[in-house]
């Protein structure tokens, strides 16, 4: 364990508090016009899934914990969960639905994800920030419309809806966050 301030932790962080591990889903440092600054955290506890809420002062000191974190292949999902290969030492690891999340829906066969374990148990995964997918439905293009700042539903390949410029039909593909499911760009390949 190592002691760092409160306004260095970031998402995917283990931290140690009140004798338990805990990962943190979002961190946010908060500094109103008045009194101190703080830091809000909203993490889950590695034993049992139990979500709290905590606030430090950005300047308190927290325990955070060592985590090894290494990129990993995703394999297949099933009912255990999902399963990844160490590329190196073909070692697998099964990574549970609820540390996937809504994250789920960018996860494809081979794709490099990063993974954070603690005691070989995954405890965070990071996939890569844009992903390339398929738009299966759209309304036309209208013709003359421009492609100023209106945007139109789609749904994409992997069944997540995002909003794109008019000109995008159906069978383009589009880059796309992870993170949120917008709409990046027109794929260059």
């Amino acid at each position: 364990m190592v002691k760092v301030i409160a306004s260095s932790l970031r998402k995917g962080n283990v931290v140690e508090h009140e004798s338990k591990l805990y990962v943190i889903l979002v961190a946010e440092n908060v500094h109103p016009g008045k009194g101190n600054s703080v830091t809000n955290v909203d993490m889950r506890r590695i034993s049992d899934g139990v979500k709290i809420a905590e606030r430090w002062r950005t300047t308190e000191m927290v325990e955070k914990a060592d985590v090894d974190e290494r990129a990993y292949q995703y394999l297949y999902e099933d009912s255990e969960g999902f399963h990844f290969m160490e590329p190196q030492t073909y070692e697998q690891i099964t990574v549970t639905p609820e540390i996937v999340g809504d994250q789920k829906a960018y996860l494809s066969d081979g794709m490099q994800v990063y993974l954070q374990t603690f005691n070989e148990v995954a405890i965070a995964i990071e996939l890569p920030q844009r992903v390339t997918l398929e738009i299966v439905e759209t309304e036309p293009a209208v013709k003359g419309q421009t492609a100023t700042s209106s945007f139109k539903p789609a749904i994409l390949s992997n069944g997540v809806k995002t909003m794109v410029p008019p000109h995008i039909g159906n069978g383009t593909r589009v880059v796309v966050m992870t993170t949120d499911g917008s709409y990046v760009e027109r794929a260059k390949d």
